[in-house]
């Protein structure tokens, strides 16, 4: 190939695992390390009208802002460019080039408007910048859809910089990447560059990077890559290691010890709130060729195990696959767990005969259990107390076991206690086994609301609870470590995740106390 260029998107795609908030010390900060390590085009972040700033991100309003506040210097010899998607940011809006901001822009755009994008792309050229072309997802195409595509581009944009190939889920192994490849080259205008787009989620960046390098072509290509490899669920091919390896072996003159201090100045504590390279949910989501989105959603809102992970991936319609839909989601969640339908009234009466009237004790498997360890006791001994364990049971021996998760159902069944299920993990009443219709217990509100704790409440206060108390209701928080006793419930979440379900359990149980009196007996982030 003639010549190799990299282009660095940790200031966009790595922008997505934060939101774009890196503000603008560490804007600056990863800005210069980019322009010192001499990496070719610096990729500086999203152009959104509706949802971008001014500053302290880099996710801006439009390109004039990126000159106003963030590149107010250009280093010679580099590139520097945006991203927009279709339909986020009108080009029309653009000020004429003049050297002195962004030198080009990328839209990026899925596969149905892949002729749609056409005007939009055109205004970019007519506004004199630099236009690369990112089909979104290029393994959704088929090889007819991509050759109507090339033959849009090679007559209606031949004037374009770049044409990628884009593997937005991750998903692309070596015989894809070949005929892919081979289709671009043999019908893309002989004279404009091909780009490659990856995402880590088999771990194939680097490799199909490298073998992509050895492709036996004339044509110019440009390699995208982000620092630390950051980027949205597994992230990107690492622009520190794949520049060492254009440095052994193909003559290039980088410099990799700045991106070493983005690295440990910058990144690592961006690193240790918010986590972003491989992991089994995006591995899950490549193989079901979905974004993701999905896979994070379930795993992390809902705490599946990954075996209802995948499960629920490969459920998702074909139509539904290529970009995240909150509300698909949810009720697509909502119906894999009501699929199984039971009549719940004789579990019901039995309960109600059992608590009405009576204080009822809830045991949640938060740390702060042993906080109220000589209250418990004393409720447990009690004849007034109809007492709860919610999926771990193993410190206080209760009256029954309430499970919403498949694991907890099991280890209960095991152990011979009295359980009560939701339809979700159990559809086969016992003697020991009260099984509750999984839609009758559930809350929608904010989407699916079907932790434990939200149906044991909504449950003893149903069957006539004189009283609830609660104990080992901690709330979450960042730091798994601190959200369970049991260390095989832990499950990583986000500070604003954690925020919204506090949030959202605080304002139930404010609720709740005027239906029935709530009194919690060790402390709580749930407590007004």
């Amino acid at each position: 190939m003639n010549s190799i260029k990299v282009l660095d998107v940790t200031l966009r795609d790595g922008g997505c695992v934060i939101d774009f908030n890196f503000g603008q010390a560490y804007m600056d900060q990863i800005l210069e390390g980019l322009e010192k390590s001499q990496v070719d085009i610096i990729e500086l972040g999203y152009l959104d009208e509706k949802k971008g700033s001014a500053q302290e991100r880099t996710q801006f309003c439009d390109e004039q802002v990126i000159k106003q506040h963030f590149l107010k210097a250009k280093k010679p010899g580099t590139t520097y460019v945006a991203m927009f998607d279709y339909g986020k940011f009108d080009p029309n809006t653009l000020a004429p080039y003049d050297g002195t901001g962004i030198d080009g822009l990328r839209i990026a755009f899925h596969k149905k408007d892949r002729l749609n994008m056409v005007p939009l792309a055109r205004k970019v050229l007519e506004k004199g910048y630099q236009l690369y072309i990112q089909p979104m997802t290029i393994m959704r195409y088929t090889d007819a859809e991509l050759l109507e595509l090339l033959d849009t581009v090679n007559t209606e944009l031949a004037d374009a910089t770049a044409f990628y190939v884009v593997d937005s889920f991750g998903e692309m192994r070596m015989n894809d990447l070949n005929r892919i490849v081979h289709l671009v080259d043999h019908n893309l205008k002989t004279k404009m560059t091909m780009g490659f787009h990856s995402h880590n989620n088999l771990q194939l960046s680097y490799s199909n990077a490298v073998t992509l390098l050895q492709f036996f072509s004339g044509r110019n290509m440009i390699i995208d890559s982000s620092v630390l490899g950051m980027g949205k669920g597994a992230g990107n091919l690492n622009t520190e290691l794949f520049l060492e390896h254009l440095n052994l072996y193909y003559g290039k003159h980088y410099r990799i010890a700045p991106l070493l201090e983005v690295i440990d100045q910058v990144l690592n504590t961006i690193r240790a709130e918010h986590y972003w390279g491989y992991s089994i949910e995006y591995y899950l989501s490549s193989i079901n060729h979905c974004t993701p989105s999905y896979a994070g959603h379930f795993y992390k809102k809902h705490m599946l195990p990954v075996e209802q992970v995948a499960e629920l991936l490969s459920l998702i319609a074909e139509e539904k696959k290529i970009s995240f839909d909150r509300d698909y989601a949810e009720q697509l969640y909502l119906s894999y767990n009501a699929r199984r339908h039971q009549d719940d009234d004789p579990a019901v009466r039995h309960l109600t005969e059992v608590i009405r009237g009576k204080r009822v004790l809830l045991l949640a498997p938060g740390k702060r259990l042993e906080e109220g360890a000589e209250a418990i006791r004393e409720a447990l001994t009690d004849p007034g107390t109809v007492s709860v364990s919610l999926n771990s049971f193993d410190r206080f021996d209760t009256d029954y076991v309430l499970t919403t998760r498949a694991d907890a159902f099991c280890k209960a069944l095991k152990s011979g206690k009295r359980i009560i299920a939701t339809t979700g993990v159990c559809d086969k009443p016992t003697e020991n086994v009260l099984v509750l219709d999984y839609e009758k217990w559930v809350t929608m509100e904010e989407g699916v609301q079907d932790s434990s704790g939200i149906v044991a409440l909504k449950l003893m206060t149903a069957c006539g609870a004189s009283e609830l108390l609660l104990a080992g209701f901690d709330g979450f928080s960042v730091d798994i470590n601190k959200n369970y006793y049991d260390k095989t419930m832990r499950h990583p979440v986000t500070e604003e995740q954690a925020r919204q379900r506090n949030a959202y359990f605080r304002t139930y149980v404010q609720r709740l106390r005027a239906t029935v009196p709530v009194r919690f007996l060790t402390r709580s982030l749930y407590e007004a």
